[in-house]
């Protein structure tokens, strides 16, 4: 039996929790696959040149990034989840899932860019100095993939709320 204080439908709630988590652990995936594959790379690296290390560091940084658009979605998403307060219907649920599986997923594949040429790019930059730009370029443009899943999924995000007049 329906609680009188609840208003909206009452499966909708799971639906925009599970988009939370979707953003929070699938981009935390990405930085950590990132992050892991980067680092390797920079330890192999370290062995022969030790003195490139922390200029070979950008990766590892750019990776864990990836994490916060994540948590930056997953507490957007919570906040606006209050059937007590307001009205949260089916549709609201739905926003907050595709806001948080567009991050998530965003996160996760970016992740996995910057890991890949992260790890190749400081081996290499190890043995010619001069592709550090490009790996810089690079790398920039795999974060950017990234980007494009917070904007997505905050324009999303505020497509919650919309579906009725209440």
């Amino acid at each position: 039996m329906a609680s009188s204080s609840f208003s909206g439908d009452e499966t909708a709630p799971f639906f925009g929790f599970l988009g939370a988590a979707a953003a929070l652990v699938f981009s935390c995936m990405g930085a950590a696959y990132g992050t892991a594959k980067s680092g390797v790379g920079v330890a192999s690296m370290g062995v022969m040149r030790p003195e490139l290390v922390m200029k070979s560091i950008v990766p590892v940084v750019m990776a864990g990034v990836l994490g916060i658009y994540g948590l930056i979605i997953a507490v957007i998403i919570s906040t606006g989840i209050n059937p007590k307060a307001k009205s949260y219907y089916l549709f609201d649920g739905y926003a907050h899932l595709s806001s948080g599986l567009a991050c998530g997923l965003a996160g996760l594949s970016a992740g996995m860019a910057i890991g890949i040429v992260g790890d190749a790019g400081v081996r290499a930059n190890a043995q010619q100095p001069k592709l550090f730009v490009g790996m810089i370029l690079i790398l920039i443009f795999a974060e950017a993939l990234a980007l494009y899943g917070l904007i997505v999924g905050i324009i999303l995000s505020s497509r919650a709320g919309q579906s009725r007049a209440d």
